[in-house]
């Protein structure tokens, strides 16, 4: 059974009893979460057990099929506008157009973000400097995949959901990466990530969406449904 959950408090990022479709397919049921200021929650499970889709119900991209995403007690549905300014979302997808610049890549995203600082602190805070002229065509993997995490820095957001973000880093990049979480966490700002690599958070929070997959013959009713 899932583990029991502590009742939240104000301020916090919830979800009560969430459940996802995939398609025709029933991917977990009765998910409940608390995610305080300050708060990491470390998504694990096998492939297809749902982490990805999570992070898109908590995002607001998808809807949910039952249950309530609520910030400070109030549903997310409420506001989407509100609650997708206060998040970052970085998927599987690095989102580079080719011909730009590693440097004007971030500062078009900074922008449309309503950043006016600076951009070249987040590029050196994950070891692009160098690469703040290369078009994004010629990025590696991994300078691809920092240029993303890149967004973290170079504008605020309460809430950072992440996707496998380990994926091509090397052990420098996971580094700044670990670092530039536990600085946001210290400033308040909660972390949601899934995982399939070891990674160290401190006291984080580690939710297994296999907990809360249905049984063969749930899921057979619910499709008969």
């Amino acid at each position: 059974m899932p583990p029991t959950q502590t009742l939240p408090n104000p301020g916090d990022f919830t979800g009560s009893g969430l459940a996802c479709r995939r398609g025709e397919k029933l991917i977990f049921r009765g998910l409940d979460f608390v995610l305080a200021a300050g708060g990491a929650l470390v998504l694990i499970g096998p492939n297809g057990s749902g982490k990805s889709s999570l992070l898109r119900l908590m995002a607001g991209l998808t809807p949910c099929d039952a249950g309530m995403l609520a910030w400070s007690g109030t549903d997310i549905r409420e506001d989407m506008g509100a609650h997708r300014a206060r998040l970052h979302f970085i998927g599987h997808s690095d989102a580079l157009k080719p011909v730009l610049s590693a440097g004007e890549s971030l500062a078009f995203w900074a922008r449309m973000r309503g950043a006016t600082a600076t951009t070249e602190p987040a590029l050196a805070r994950f070891g692009l400097a160098n690469a703040a002229m290369l078009p994004c065509r010629y990025l590696s993997a991994g300078q691809r995949r920092r240029l993303a995490l890149a967004r973290l820095a170079a504008a605020p957001a309460a809430l950072w959901l992440l996707d496998e973000p380990l994926t091509s880093l090397d052990t420098e990049a996971a580094a700044q990466l670990l670092a530039a979480i536990a600085e946001h966490r210290a400033q308040g700002g909660r972390v949601v990530l899934s995982t399939h690599a070891p990674i160290e958070l401190g006291d984080a929070t580690r939710l297994s969406l296999a907990d809360f997959r249905p049984s063969p013959a749930e899921a057979a009713a619910r499709l008969l449904a």
